[in-house]
């Protein structure tokens, strides 16, 4: 440990970028007020991931990854957070932020997503290699009981309603489904057919189409950070808007609670 301290004492190296004040900022090689100006703030956010451009159409499609996903609904677990920051007059920078973070939930939240893509990488990598898509998933569901990124908490049986629109985006974007999000469509199949009923839903769709872009499962992850928040803001604002505290009160005799009863504190 020593010795890697002593090798990366002094000034940091960094291959990313450097402010330089009153003279430029340098992002990734490139001057950002001369080299990357006109660049979309999507596209420059996707590249400082990868450190890869992206076309146009396929920026396109990778705004509406997170617009189709943006709902200001504050019942949502990540959007009630940012909710009750403003029902408590906190600040919109510690509610959002706070939204943000609790949106890696581990049952639907981004930790299914990188999950998701995790599984479709290996899962292409063995049926390239010869294995069969229904042994692959066998052992997925011998291993983990379930697939992420098919089946749905709030709508198991319902088509996921962000999918037909993202579809329609690529369509007339002109962008071709590539082999991760087939191979997505074909688990759905495959899983109905091993008697499963689990239709595919947002997480698959939305790491499958960075995937074929050339994402690592890693880039899709940070890439789909930030894509819920367009939300968050104005469940923020309206409880803001409301008297202190008033938003999701909920009165004590409204819980019907069955667990141990009162206990008292001993001390030792």
């Amino acid at each position: 440990m020593n010795n890697i301290l002593l090798d990366y004492e002094g000034p940091l190296r960094t291959r990313m970028g450097a402010c330089f004040p009153g003279e430029r900022a340098v992002f990734r090689g490139h001057d950002l007020h001369a080299d990357l100006k006109d660049m979309d703030w999507i596209a420059l956010y996707a590249f400082g991931i990868t450190g890869r451009r992206y076309s146009p159409e396929q920026t396109a499609v990778l705004h509406a990854l997170w617009t189709y996903t943006s709902y200001p609904d504050p019942r949502l677990w990540n959007n009630r957070v940012a909710a009750l920051a403003g029902s408590a007059r906190s600040t919109g920078a510690l509610g959002i932020a706070a939204a943000i973070a609790v949106s890696e939930a581990s049952i639907y939240g981004w930790q299914p997503e990188f999950a998701a893509a995790d599984f479709l990488v290996r899962a292409y990598d063995r049926i390239n290699a010869g294995e069969s898509l229904e042994a692959v998933l066998q052992q997925e569901l011998q291993l983990h009981r379930r697939i992420l990124g098919y089946g749905r908490p709030v709508a198991t049986l319902q088509v996921d309603e962000r999918i037909p629109a993202i579809l329609a985006r690529m369509e007339s974007e002109k962008i071709a489904q590539g082999p991760y999000l087939r191979l997505a469509f074909d688990i759905e199949r495959e899983l109905s057919r091993l008697g499963r009923r689990l239709p595919i839903n947002y997480a698959a769709v939305v790491v499958a189409i960075p995937l074929d872009m050339g994402f690592s499962p890693r880039e899709c992850y940070l890439f789909l950070l930030p894509s819920f928040m367009a939300g968050m803001p104005p469940c923020y604002l309206e409880a803001s808007e409301r008297p202190e505290g008033a938003t999701f009160p909920l009165r004590c005799s409204q819980l019907h609670y069955q667990g141990p009863g009162r206990r008292r504190w001993q001390q030792k």
